[in-house]
């Protein structure tokens, strides 16, 4: 199915809240479009401010950049990513329909999760996204 840009993000926030739900977590939404995060998530007195991304799998990995991209009349922006405004980035992956957390503060400016093996079978320095299922 193709989906627009927009489409695609609120299917990855959907996606995100109910994993969270079966993870245990309550789920809070903002009530503006603006903030740092798409959701939060609540469990055990603890609140996590979320992000949420749609990523497709190109030759079996998602790359996840710590900044974000727009356009206007006025040409293409880019900012990096506050990682003191976001506590995890949920990626929304299709082609495994799972969702994985990554602490933006454990990485530089971007990184890689493997959501199939390498044609070299390469195991030291990856990034599993099978590591990464869980909000903690």
């Amino acid at each position: 199915m193709e989906h627009h840009t927009k489409t695609k993000g609120d299917l990855g926030v959907l996606k995100a809240q109910v994993d969270l739900f079966e993870q245990g977590w309550e789920v809070l939404l903002p009530l503006t479009e603006h903030a740092p995060f798409d959701l939060v998530a609540y469990r055990n007195e603890e609140f996590r401010r979320v992000q949420v991304k749609y990523r497709s799998a190109k030759d079996g990995k998602m790359a996840l950049s710590f900044r974000s991209v727009w356009s206007d009349q006025n040409g293409i922006h880019t900012r990096k990513m506050n990682k003191n405004e976001v506590d995890v980035v949920c990626l929304y992956c299709p082609e495994v329909d799972k969702c994985f957390y990554v602490d933006p503060k454990d990485f530089n400016e971007s990184v890689f999760l493997r959501v199939a093996p390498s044609k070299n079978n390469q195991t030291a320095g990856v990034n599993f996204a099978e590591d990464f299922k869980f909000l903690k």
